[in-house]
């Protein structure tokens, strides 16, 4: 370790702050985390998580009974800071950078000089510089020459973050090139991935770039299910065919788009530049319009019945994990639920318990439904035949059924 980054204060102990904050406290840092919320803090100076990853109750608690880490309502002194709080939209999907100001703020009093401060939150073009850059000027040190500002974004995946923190590669770009040193060398003490060198507004435009290339190509394939559905042609088999061309590699439809990244990210592309970023606007448009097309096949489905029980099989954002952030089956399930289309029953493996929801298991789910309602592809779901859901009614989002 550089003998100069001994201490860390990490702001915002969720999906990215608190797996960052106890990685770093195995690997020998002295980290202080912060959070505003009090259960959060309390749950994690017992060492235990309050989010669900693998294996991220065993570092933290590696991390917490070292005294390595641990877990405060407001921020202390330290070598480097890292801001890792949440960066939503507010109406009319405009950027809430809210979150980035008021932690940006809380450090004012404790950023010395000779200080590192990472913004490794998802952010807007120029969030680096004008927000958090510009808030440290309350220091009355020379931003960039004293105290040193750089943007690292996240690029893991729900259900291998650990893993992906350490092996991916990652952007670092700092406001300037003393800033974006520091914070080179600093991830590459612990990062087996290449650390990259580029500017903030660089970092900035690549993450929300690596998640519209995704969100766009989800679009089409999202769309491409509309239009087969149109015409009673297999969506499914239509992708895998066209697969087969050496130059086409078409992504598979589903219920929408979910997850803090993908369904967010696009539009602060689309804040900056509304008037160029038409293909990333449409897309965006056609991905949130998802849900509410299967909602209508499932109420189509529903007038056949008196009393419908619609089963939905997943209610998380993707695929084997139970984060639900954004998730477009959670939204289907609540809308089914709100208009009163029948009774709602809700499988999800990794949520067993759903507030809000009447919840069982997969065979007593299917059981009971009418109408099977096939929301994520978890892998028990997969596993499924259509003889099991014979005389059943199957709306199948993902096409575990094939």
């Amino acid at each position: 370790m550089l003998e100069k980054y001994r201490s860390i204060c990490v702001l915002g102990l969720g999906y990215i702050g608190l797996p960052t904050a106890s990685l770093l406290g195995t690997k020998g840092y002295s980290v202080i985390g912060v959070d505003v919320s009090e259960h959060v803090v309390d749950t994690i100076n017992k060492g235990n998580a309050h989010i669900s990853e693998p294996d991220l109750d065993i570092l933290l608690k590696s991390a917490v009974q070292s005294g390595n880490l641990r877990a405060s309502l407001t921020p202390e002194e330290a070598d480097i800071f890292i801001i890792a709080v949440p960066t939503p939209f507010k109406a009319g999907h405009e950027p809430d950078l809210q979150y980035v100001q008021q932690a940006t703020q809380s450090i004012v009093p404790f950023v010395r000089r000779g200080n590192l401060v990472i913004l490794e939150s998802t952010s807007p073009v120029g969030t680096t510089l004008d927000v958090v850059a510009e808030g440290l000027k309350a220091t009355n040190l020379k931003i960039g020459e004293e105290v040193f500002v750089a943007h690292c974004p996240e690029r893991v995946l729900p259900g291998r973050i650990l893993t992906e923190l350490v092996e991916n590669d990652r952007i670092v770009g700092g406001i300037n090139d003393a800033s974006t040193d520091m914070a080179c060398d600093f991830y590459s003490e612990f990062v087996r991935g290449e650390v990259l060198r580029t500017d903030a507004s660089t970092a900035e435009m690549t993450k929300l770039v690596e998640n519209t290339f995704r969100d766009v190509n989800i679009a089409f394939a999202n769309e491409l299910s509309l239009i087969c559905d149109s015409l009673s042609v297999n969506v499914w088999d239509v992708i895998s065919l066209a697969n087969r061309h050496p130059r086409v590699n078409i992504l598979q439809p589903g219920p929408g788009v979910g997850g803090h990244c993908i369904a967010v990210d696009p539009w602060f592309i689309v804040a900056r530049c509304p008037e160029a970023a038409r293909l990333t606007r449409t897309a965006r448009e056609i991905n949130d319009a998802k849900p509410d097309w299967v909602v209508e096949r499932v109420v189509s489905k529903a007038r056949k019945f008196r009393e419908p029980v619609i089963a939905c099989l997943g209610i998380s954002f993707k695929a084997d994990v139970g984060d639900m952030r954004e998730s477009p089956a959670l939204y289907i399930a609540r809308t089914l639920r709100d208009r009163k289309i029948g009774q709602v029953i809700v499988c999800e493996p990794n949520a067993p318990a759903v507030n809000g929801f009447e919840t069982a298991p997969l065979p007593e789910a299917i059981a009971q439904a009418d109408i099977v309602v096939v929301l994520v592809d978890h892998r028990a779901f997969r596993k499924l035949r259509a003889s099991d859901l014979k005389e059943k009614v199957v709306i199948d989002t993902r096409g575990c059924l094939r």
